[in-house]
């Protein structure tokens, strides 16, 4: 481009000289366009109003693009499987609970009509293991507590649902989740969620779903009103507690990640 072939500014030709670019290459193999400077100077236009175009042309489904990997012919392709680790980084623990409310309630309900009295046997000691487990360290706990809840989706007997749940305790595996859960931690709590743990058994062991779906909901919803507590407390509050409990804090005196 010479100094005195100025980019055009013009939004609309742009978009015309976009679609003739598109109509031209739709039947090639290559579906990546060139990067965005050298498409504005391919097409005498500026890069403002270039990028204007391609909002365009992607809200019609033209082209998609991809953060730092750039600009594709056609539409989006649907999104490919989505690793655990990935999700965990997308989400947050209070969607984690609605998710578990969601489902665990309806998990509790089916287990009361379809466990197996080994089922319930598994799910009677588990409910004890999470009651002794809570005087002792982080880590016991979180064990005898995740097998708990995925026995339960187990003995619901079905297997996406069970898959799905599987899923969300991976998710809960996070180590900066595991810290802010055990923050959100007391022992009032901690008995409050054995008692739960009973109550949502007794209540499969008698075949009764309906006190088995309402215990689970009322059990998340008490793991849920302490998580919200601890994630909106101050940062210096947080922080308070951390140092209790003997957690790390970086160099500016606010806890460690």
């Amino acid at each position: 481009m010479t100094k005195d072939e100025r980019p055009s500014d013009s939004s609309d030709f742009a978009l015309r000289q976009l679609r003739a670019l598109l109509d031209s290459r739709a039947a090639g193999d290559d579906k990546q366009l060139p990067p965005e400077r050298a498409l504005a100077l391919q097409l005498s236009v500026g890069r403002r109003t270039l990028r204007r175009a391609l909002d365009v042309l992607e809200a019609e489904g033209r082209l998609w693009r991809h953060q730092g990997k750039g600009t594709f012919l056609g539409p989006r392709p649907a999104r490919a499987d989505t690793s655990v680790e990935e999700l965990s980084s997308r989400t947050n623990p209070l969607e984690v609970m609605e998710a578990r409310l969601g489902i665990e309630p309806m998990l509790a309900r089916l287990a009361a009509l379809r466990a197996s009295n080994g089922d319930i046997e598994r799910l009677e000691h588990l409910a004890h293991k999470t009651g002794t487990s809570a005087a002792t360290d982080t880590d016991n706990r979180e064990l005898w507590d995740g097998a708990f809840h995925r026995a339960i989706a187990e003995a619901a007997g079905n297997s996406l649902l069970f898959a799905f749940m599987d899923m969300i305790n991976q998710i809960r595996q996070d180590p900066t989740w595991r810290r802010l859960r055990e923050q959100a931690r007391s022992p009032a709590g901690e008995r409050t969620y054995v008692h739960y743990h009973h109550r949502i058994v007794a209540a499969i062991a008698a075949r009764d779903g309906r006190g088995a779906e309402q215990a689970m909901r009322e059990h998340l919803e008490a793991v849920r009103e302490s998580l919200v507590k601890i994630m909106t407390k101050p940062a210096q509050d947080n922080y308070d507690i951390q140092t209790a409990n003997g957690q790390p804090s970086n160099d500016q005196g606010r806890p460690a990640a």
